[in-house]
């Protein structure tokens, strides 16, 4: 770790970890719901917190200057030691999408860039290092970005948009090889974001804006049957799926919620069911655990784009 010293102080059932780096900061290391915080805190933001196929190290997104500010870079953290390797550090912004952006089958990492010329999708080895990657999407009047995999590693899907408009995102499916065309899926006078492969490859969620609130939605791989699955008041985004590809886990303030906190629901629809309960802040960009018992997401007290920056948790995922 990068720490300069770092002393674990036991009171009562609490544990405190005095990390010391530029400055000193005290954290709580868990929270009255029962989730907890990984052992490892740095300046920034860390965010969208992904799990390695075998679930013993997490890929997250570093944006060194605060929430959403870029240059970013992906780590990976071991879950174990705490220790931490850099992946990608070039002075631009490399995101990752929580859920499926670590391929089992393949080890390949997916995320994007906004390196010149414009956002793009890029792939590395799990095992790679700064200069490994591998450029997928070359479009001169589109971007890239928000990507995930396939089950077989062989396409991703992401969220494409016209160059420098915010809006209109369109569903964008791409084999990596180059040997099949860009496939939009969705409509481009829709709104639609963050796509995320189910894990039997045979469904595709994606988040879509209509009336001016945010809805998760399914469809086929080829863009057909197109359903809404969740309902009722408050913006529901950043879903992606458990491991058996049955529920979805997503970031919502419905029930009125100052702050978003994180919600799963049967991927058929129906009633949610709360996961994190913190009314001092938001939580969001949720991971499912490869053994279906875990939630990784990012947090911070109050509107995090107010904040310092989110840090990583973990909760037990409640029955269901």
């Amino acid at each position: 770790m990068s720490f300069s010293r770092f002393v674990y102080l036991v009171i009562g059932s609490f544990l405190l970890i005095v990390f010391c780096t530029n400055c000193c900061e005290i954290i709580n290391n868990q929270r009255e719901d029962g989730a907890w915080m990984l052992d490892y805190t740095k300046s920034g933001s860390m965010q969208n917190p992904a799990w390695s196929p075998d679930g013993t190290e997490i890929l997250f997104t570093w944006f060194k200057n605060g929430y959403n500010k870029e240059p970013a870079d992906l780590l990976i953290i071991n879950l174990e030691t705490t220790s931490e390797r850099i992946l990608v550090s070039d002075g631009s912004g490399n995101i990752n999408l929580p859920g499926s952006s670590w391929n089992s089958l393949t080890g390949k990492i997916v995320f994007s860039s906004t390196r010149d010329p414009h956002d793009e999708i890029y792939i590395i080895d799990e095992k790679g290092q700064t200069g490994d990657e591998i450029r997928v999407t070359k479009r001169s009047d589109k971007v890239s970005y928000e990507p995930s995999f396939s089950p077989d590693g062989q396409w991703v899907v992401f969220e494409s948009h016209l160059l420098d408009v915010e809006e209109n995102g369109v569903i964008t499916k791409y084999k990596i090889d180059g040997t099949q065309p860009f496939q939009p899926l969705t409509d481009a006078t829709d709104d639609c974001r963050q796509p995320n492969w189910s894990p039997a490859g045979d469904l595709i969620l994606y988040q879509k804006l209509s009336g001016g609130q945010w809805h998760i939605w399914v469809m086929n791989t080829d863009g057909s049957n197109k359903k809404q699955v969740t309902s009722g008041t408050g913006d529901k985004t950043d879903a992606s799926f458990s491991p058996n590809g049955q529920w979805i886990v997503y970031s919502s303030d419905e029930g009125d919620l100052e702050f978003a906190n994180l919600y799963i629901l049967p991927v058929t629809g129906g009633e949610s069911i709360r996961v994190t309960h913190y009314s001092s802040g938001y939580d969001g960009a949720p991971s499912w655990s490869p053994d279906g018992t875990k939630i990784a997401f990012e947090s911070s007290r109050g509107d995090p784009d107010e904040s310092k920056g989110t840090s990583l948790w973990v909760i037990d995922v409640p029955e269901h």
